[in-house]
């Protein structure tokens, strides 16, 4: 996905990455990356808050429980499908 602008850090690799930003499992300088582009980039801020209200209502409806992997698997294949259709 582009939104067509120029960045610093692409569109793409923020998408790549927003599951590992929601986590906490960047430094500081991805974080940052990350955060700066969302603030310029209303399609990817829309994107962000789509995965961010998913994993809320796993977080919500699963508890504590982990998370097999299989399952986390078909699940970012079925986003990357989902984001794929958005962009053609």
């Amino acid at each position: 996905m582009s939104c067509g602008d120029h960045h610093d850090t692409d569109c793409s690799d923020v998408l790549d990455r927003v599951y590992s930003y929601l986590d906490g499992e960047l430094d500081d300088a991805g974080c940052d990356d990350i955060r700066q582009h969302l603030d310029e980039c209303s399609p990817c801020l829309r994107e962000y808050g789509l995965d961010k209200v998913v994993k809320q209502l796993v977080a919500k409806h699963c508890g504590c429980d982990p998370v097999p992997d299989d399952l986390r698997a078909r699940i970012r294949t079925r986003i990357d499908e989902v984001r794929a259709e958005l962009v053609e």
